[in-house]
Parts: C-alpha cells; structure tokens; sequence
C-alpha cells in the first residue's frame, strides 16, 4: 500500500476528474478498503478540500465548490495545457486578463518539472497564435515570467537590452513592476549602471538572468509604476494622445476597454476616456467596441480618420446586393 500522503494526493486527483465516483469504485482505483477511503476522505476535509458523501447504493463522494480556492492537483497532460494556454493569455488583449495570467504562469512554472516544461515549450513552438486585427510587438512568455519572478522575489536582474536607435546594451536592475500598457510590456526597474529609474519595453528585452542577490525596494519617483511608464511614453511624445466624451458610465466604458485608456467620470451618465497610441487605428476600434455615442475631443486627425471609415462603410452598407437569391433563400434557388 502506498503511503497516506501520496494516496490522499491520488484520491484528489481522481476526484477531479469526475463529478462524482461511487465509493467501491474509487477504493478499488486506490488498492484500499472502504474504510481507509473514509479515513482518506476525511483527511482531504481536514486540509480544506469540501468533499461531499452520499449514502446508499447509488453513494459515493464527490468534491464540492469551496468558499476558498485549495490547491490543485494537476496529472501530466493538464500540467502542460494549462502552462501552454497561461502562456497564450500572458498576450491577451482581454481586459485584465494578461496581468493575472502573468502572475499565475510565474507561480506554475516554478514548480513544473523539467520535462513538462520541455513538453510545454515544444507544444508552444509548434503551435501559431492567430491574432486580432494590429498587437504590439511579441514577448516571449519565458522572457514575462522571469522578470515576474524577478519582480516578485526582489531579486537583481540582468539581460540584454535593445533601444529605439538599434543600440545593444548590457543591464543590471533592481527591477520593481512589470506594466501592460498600450498593447506592449514594460519593466519599471531601478537602472544600476544609469543610477536612476528607467522602463524598458519587453519585447527588446532577452536573456534575462536574475544573480540571487535580494534589494530593499526604493522609492518610485511617480504614483505608480503604470503613471511612470506613460510619463516616459508622454515625453517621447511620439504616440498620439486621445480624449473623447463618451455617453455611457464610466464603469461601463472601463469594462470593455480595459487598461488600455484612462476613464473618469462626467455629469450625465456619461464619461472621458484618454489614451495614448502610435497606431489612431487602434484608437477607432477601440472608441468603436464601446458602442455608445462619442465625440472626439483629440486628435483632429482622428475626426478625419472617422469619416474616412464612416464614409466607406456607408458605401459598403449601400452597395448593391451581389450575393444572389442563393443566399437570401437559405442556398436554395427562388421560387418563380
């Protein structure tokens, strides 16, 4: 018989992967007499894992909903799909998604062993992402979950470094958050060699490498990393700085645009978005997904761009119908 710890772990395990296992069913999977299954059962209750048992002929146990989230217990292919799909979501444009996706990946990585991970890196270099319409440019997930961990640990980080001239240079930082900002990765970090703050863009980042040792955090010269990272994107001033009145709340607003503006209130349920971008493209589909009414307060060169769209999708709405009675009727020929 195996020991308790390790049985408990594997009895977890198959109580994941179905909603509900009659009780002989599992002692039998385990090599264990019922009793030692209800003794199993009850050590898996002690540690916070709500499993429900069911009397009777048709019985069995079954793991409930928690109030708290117990940790997980993952076999080998579970293991790899969810790195490899933490991986794809680390790029996500959802809403918050790419930020806990980040942490997540930081904390699965750690303790994934080395050959799920080489399984992981193979399924993710073999597989094509397709995107949605203009990204910023690739991170490696790799690359997000050293500095993650960087981050986290307070650690010293090293990598190589390219700037917007081309120009190739070693770094060694303190680095203190990581930010999602404009559809791109920046590291907010303390630059040694500089002797002042600095954010670097992820993906002209590489090789990072932390060397062990621990940093007391200093003190950011800005309310927090993100209002850093766009005071140096402000001053390069080479992105277009966007405000719009938007008629629709804030909260509202905020939901479907996520981190990529700023959103505050305003009288009359309705509310100012701000964002910067180098692509005013960008800017139109996002005022666009709101979908509430808007007035462009700047660029003016977004106004134009608006009409420009608007006035070929009025053509394309007026257009003559060229598909034919095939497909008004279902693909199948008019009556006449």
């Amino acid at each position: 018989m195996t020991s308790p710890g390790n049985r408990t772990l594997r009895l977890l395990s198959l109580l994941q992967q179905r909603r509900h296992w009659p009780g002989g069913d599992l002692a039998e999977r385990l090599g264990i007499s019922l009793r030692t299954l209800r003794r199993d059962v009850e050590r898996l209750r002690e540690i916070g894992y709500p499993v429900d048992a069911q009397p009777g002929v048709d019985g069995g146990y079954r793991l409930a909903p928690g109030a708290v989230l117990p940790p997980l217990v993952l076999d080998d292919d579970e293991a790899v799909a969810l790195t490899v799909g933490l991986q794809a979501a680390a790029q996500s444009a959802v809403a918050g998604m790419a930020e806990a996706s980040v942490r997540a990946l930081t904390t699965v990585t750690q303790v994934l062993p080395p050959r799920l991970r080489r399984r992981a890196d193979a399924l993710r270099a073999v597989t094509v992402p397709a995107a949605w319409g203009a990204t910023g440019a690739v991170v490696d997930p790799q690359v997000l979950v050293a500095v993650a961990g960087a981050c986290r640990d307070s650690e010293r980080l090293e990598f190589a470094y390219v700037a917007a001239d081309g120009a190739r240079t070693a770094r060694l930082t303190e680095p203190f958050r990581l930010v999602a900002l404009g559809r791109r990765w920046y590291l907010v970090a303390y630059d040694l060699g500089r002797g002042d703050w600095r954010s670097f863009r992820l993906d002209r980042l590489s090789a990072p490498r932390v060397t062990g040792q621990r940093f007391a955090l200093r003190t950011l010269p800005a309310e927090d990393a993100a209002a850093f990272v766009r005071r140096g994107t402000d001053a390069r001033s080479a992105a277009h700085v966007v405000e719009a009145l938007v008629e629709a709340p804030a909260d509202d607003v905020r939901h479907r645009i996520g981190p990529w503006a700023t959103v505050t209130e305003e009288p009359g349920a309705r509310c100012r978005l701000r964002m910067e971008t180098h692509d005013l493209n960008w800017a139109a589909l996002a005022l666009g997904s709101v979908e509430a009414e808007f007035t462009v307060l700047r660029p003016p060169a977004l106004r134009d761009l608006l009409a420009d769209w608007a006035g070929r999708f009025d053509r394309a709405a007026s257009a003559p119908d060229v598909s034919g009675s095939r497909a008004r009727s279902g693909g199948r020929p008019a009556a006449t």
